[in-house]
């Protein structure tokens, strides 16, 4: 399962932007997720440092997969990252990760 949570107007409908997009098919790719979340938390950043105006520049993945069953936190976060190749801190200011296996609480 995929969704998207963006910051948006209330009676507009939720749009996921092309850099959310391309997050979510390079980790669909490479993890082949139970369940993933990309969560745009770009509008709570809106005038702060990083803020590129983009409307795609702070998220949260939440992310259940198979492939970091035995991995500890930060082998997961690292794994996550390389996945994601130049889009955390280059083209993602922020990027906050909840990487679990199958079975592990949230």
């Amino acid at each position: 399962m995929t969704t998207y949570t963006p910051g948006y107007t209330p009676g507009h409908a939720p749009t996921e932007g092309p850099l959310a997009r391309e997050m979510r098919a390079a980790l669909e790719a490479a993890f082949t997720p139970a369940h993933l979340a990309i969560i745009n938390d770009s509008h709570h950043h809106r005038g702060h440092v990083g803020d590129d105006a983009s409307g795609e520049s702070h998220f949260t993945v939440e992310i259940e997969a198979a492939a970091f069953a035995g991995l500890s936190r930060l082998a997961r976060q690292r794994a996550v990252n390389a996945a994601l190749g130049d889009i955390p801190g280059g083209r993602v200011h922020a990027l906050a990760i909840r990487a679990r296996a199958p079975g592990e609480e949230a």
